[in-house]
């Protein structure tokens, strides 16, 4: 790594099992970390505080058994500040408050899985004061970790990036995908990474609403507003106060849900159903949507101003099969999650099981990956998790095609998408296409009419001026 590690490992035998799972879990989060040996540093603890001022470590993991007692912090120079975590190995109440007394910032038993230790590191790194790079990239990647935003494929890493510059200001953020692909997930994360983090983070999904009670849910009601209000309701936007507001499906709000929505939005204040009295609230709105937003405004189903409003940025989640290289990773990372959830054994991937995944399409995303790997682990005899364990959707499984073959078709999906993509930018004009695309007008055409795009439905609904000149020279025609 060309970073200083954010932890070092002191007094852990080489090669014990508790060296090699504790350094699994880092590495699983990305965590550089660096070993002092036992024998030959930990010892000397001139050379000890050398390695702090050298490394300049944010938190010590200290492994110490009963047999060691609490010596080893007891004796430790006082110039290192850094907080330390003790493994305490079969230590009983009083050894760990000794332990604490001593100055252990914290302590962790077997089995060290990720659950058990990442939150513990997390919660010391948010409190540790110094402000450093080191600080913000493992603040970043314990987030993603501890969230189960796993990948490392190009497309999602490139918009997981964009997760930390966002969450340190209240920008709109809109966040695009298919059904499945994490968007809540995202959400959670630019809200934990943010200043807002220790205030509520309410998630509503506007399409599991009747329309009816839309406007109740997210404004509030006074008792008596309507028929069945019984009780005042303070609604989502009051409970979301100083927090976030993550609007789910929020194409599947009414228009006149949306007119209040940007009211809200604008002056931070709303009215509850059967008040009259204006409420103000500071809540960060964060939306997701897995349909096109901006063809529904060419529609008139959702409102322009809203969807500027809500689409300050936008974040776009890609589907599994355009991440293939993470479906393996992600399969792992829900085999570790179900293995501690089921408590059974570790599992392990078949060959065959690998192929079986790799050549599936996952048309529910990384949601229906879950479900399928959390039965496989429930389900599975033994230490291998094979092809037959994995119950998936047949129709959708690929069978392994020539390389020509699979180039071509890889090619002709580009195609496809970034004609009609340019088109559209360019409001169905083919010259101008064209010329975006550094091509000559006859090939472009070519391409228009190889892949059967419709230019005609790629144009704006008002008319260009060209389009004016000819409507009323046809309209002359008709009238004389």
């Amino acid at each position: 790594m060309h970073h200083s590690p954010i932890a070092l490992l002191v007094d852990f035998i080489p090669r014990s099992p508790e060296q090699e799972a504790l350094a699994s879990v880092l590495e699983s989060a990305n965590i550089g970390f660096h070993t002092v040996n036992p024998e030959t540093q930990s010892s000397n603890k001139e050379t000890l505080v050398r390695l702090c001022e050298q490394y300049h470590p944010l938190l010590i993991i200290r492994y110490m058994d009963q047999n060691m007692g609490a010596q080893p912090l007891a004796g430790l120079p006082s110039s290192i500040t850094t907080p330390t975590i003790v493994v305490a190995q079969n230590f009983d109440a009083s050894q760990i408050h000794d332990l604490l007394a001593l100055g252990a910032t914290d302590f962790i038993t077997r089995p060290f899985t990720c659950e058990n230790i990442l939150p513990r590191i997390w919660r010391l790194i948010r409190h540790t004061t110094e402000a450093s790079e080191t600080r913000t990239r493992m603040h970043v990647n314990l987030a993603m970790q501890h969230l189960g935003l796993v990948g490392q494929s190009e497309i999602f890493l490139k918009e997981i990036k964009k997760i930390h510059h966002l969450a340190r200001c209240d920008i709109s953020v809109l966040i695009g995908g298919e059904t499945g692909t994490g968007k809540e997930l995202v959400a959670r994360a630019v809200h934990y990474l943010s200043p807002r983090a220790d205030q509520p983070f309410v998630p509503i999904d506007c399409g599991a609403i009747p329309p009816e009670l839309t406007e109740s849910e997210l404004f509030g009601h006074e008792r008596g507003a309507f028929t069945g209000a019984v009780a005042k309701n303070q609604g989502l936007i009051s409970a979301a106060d100083h927090g976030t507001l993550f609007l789910d499906e929020v194409d599947a709000l009414s228009l006149t849900v949306q007119a209040k929505l940007l009211r809200f939005l604008q002056e931070m204040e709303y009215r509850p159903l059967g008040s009259t009295e204006t409420k103000k609230a500071d809540a960060r709105v964060i939306s997701a949507t897995n349909r096109d937003l901006l063809e529904l405004v060419r529609c008139n189903e959702f409102r322009k101003d809203l969807y500027y409003r809500l689409n300050a940025v936008q974040l776009r989640l890609p589907g599994l099969r355009q991440r293939w290289e993470d479906i393996v990773l992600l399969a792992r990372h829900f085999v570790a999650k179900y293995v501690v959830r089921f408590n059974t054994p570790t599992r392990e991937f078949s060959s065959d099981a690998i192929q079986k995944l790799l050549a599936y399409q996952w048309p529910g995303n990384i949601r229906e990956l879950e479900n399928v790997i959390g039965a496989a682990v429930a389900l599975c005899d033994g230490p291998l998790i094979c092809a037959s364990d994995l119950v998936l959707n047949e129709d959708q499984t690929e069978t392994p095609t020539r390389f020509r073959e699979a180039k071509a078709k890889v090619i002709t999906e580009f195609e496809l998408r970034y004609i009609t993509r340019l088109l559209g930018s360019c409001d169905g004009n083919v010259s101008e296409a064209a010329r975006a695309a550094g091509k000559n007008r006859r090939a472009f055409w070519e391409l228009i009419r190889k892949h059967r795009i419709d230019v005609r439905t790629l144009r704006s609904v008002t008319p260009t001026r060209a389009n004016r000149k000819q409507n009323r020279r046809l309209g002359g025609v008709a009238n004389g």
